[in-house]
């Protein structure tokens, strides 16, 4: 199976990767925090490092302000049931995933949908400072499109709210490892990051990077520190990491950072390259194409269909034929709303580090002669 769907997880890890895993489960499977014998000392070691490399990659002031989550999705709710109260107004694009749309809508929080331009950042720009209003207190966007791969303008963005004192939160499920992301430069307040996807590290872990404790907490308890207190501490990261983290996968990233540290600026050409394979080696076929990765400002992910089947359709077409990429709204349903595709969805193209021309070279071969195959079915 060739698989082009790492834009929902990176398919294969680095060994370095696997490595760290084994090595945390087989030397490091000790509660780091909670006791003062050496196994869990050790342990407590590794999760700090883990954290230093996370705050030095991204630029954030500290390790203390790195937080280790379940998932970006948890993260990005800590961050808005977390600072946003019933009468503030928060700013979001119209490409966003539902991890930040549906905390809002379970919240009532007012909010207003920037519209983004595929073509031009100054248009962006000029509709995000359109969307603040007097009762504004936080931005918050994604670093780039699930769907469509369109990275936003971050540092423009993130010097408007600086002008306008309003918080800056990013959703860098797909930025983070790919896009050049440096929190003090892009005047972030809020990173959340899908350490399974960019950085190459298992499922099952979440980062959130906060410049400082956030207003609330939606989850308390089991944080080991001033246990006889009923109250939840107010410092990070302890403020955020309830309960027994996620030691081995938190153990691999620094792999994962490191991994793709040795490959900076390259990994976002390579992807997109391969990208761009795709699309130029379809045009004049049956595929329809909905944004043209040989424009700037686009991460590796591009979105089609083919002419006279549904996005399911040719996803199981493609299976039974030996490749993996992934059909319908991709959890943001605004962005499809944005290029006419609410009602049938898309088929998503994702590569990683770990694909090759050859690989994109047989694809489109497929999907050249894609009505060979539907006579099968």
């Amino acid at each position: 199976m060739i698989y082009f769907d790492n834009a929902a997880t990176t398919g294969h890890k680095p060994k370095s990767v696997v490595d760290a895993v084994n090595n945390a489960l087989k030397f490091l499977s000790a509660n780091p925090g909670r006791s003062g014998h050496k196994p869990s000392q050790r342990a407590a070691i590794a999760v700090y490092e883990a954290r230093e490399k996370v705050s030095d990659f991204f630029n954030s002031d500290g390790p203390e302000t790195v937080v280790f989550t379940p998932n970006c999705t948890q993260s990005i709710n800590y961050v808005l049931k977390g600072d946003l109260g019933r009468n503030d107004h928060i700013v979001i694009s119209d490409l966003e995933h539902n991890a930040v749309m549906r905390p809002l809508k379970s919240m009532n929080i007012d909010f207003t949908m920037a519209q983004v331009s595929l073509e031009d950042d100054n248009i962006t720009l000029q509709n995000f400072k359109k969307a603040i209003n007097q009762n504004t207190k936080m931005v918050f966007c994604t670093a780039a499109s699930n769907v469509l791969g369109k990275a936003l303008p971050l540092e423009d963005i993130g010097a408007i709210c600086k002008r306008n004192g309003i918080l800056f939160g990013v959703d860098a499920a797909q930025g983070a490892g790919v896009m050049d992301i440096n929190m003090k430069d892009m005047n972030i307040d809020y990173l959340c990051i899908a350490a399974h996807k960019g950085l190459y590290c298992p499922m099952g872990l979440g980062i959130l990077i906060a410049r400082g404790p956030i207003k609330k907490t939606i989850i308390e308890g089991g944080t080991g520190t001033d246990s006889v207190n009923f109250i939840q501490p107010d410092i990070l990261p302890e403020m955020l990491e309830s309960g027994t983290v996620n030691l081995p996968a938190i153990a691999s990233v620094g792999a994962g950072i490191d991994f793709v540290r040795k490959r900076k600026n390259c990994i976002l050409k390579y992807e997109n390259n391969l990208v761009k394979q795709l699309y130029n080696g379809l045009q004049g076929s049956n595929v329809v194409f909905y944004t043209n990765p040989n424009n700037t400002g686009y991460v590796p992910v591009i979105c089609f269909n083919v002419n006279g089947y549904s996005s399911d359709e040719v996803t199981d077409i493609l299976s039974k034929n030996g490749f993996a990429l992934r059909a319908g709204l991709h959890c943001a349903p605004t962005a499809h709303k944005k290029i006419g595709t609410q009602q049938q969805g898309t088929v998503r193209f994702s590569p990683s580090v770990f694909n090759n021309a050859n690989e994109v070279d047989e694809l489109i071969i497929q999907l050249k002669n894609f009505k060979n195959y539907q006579k099968h079915y």
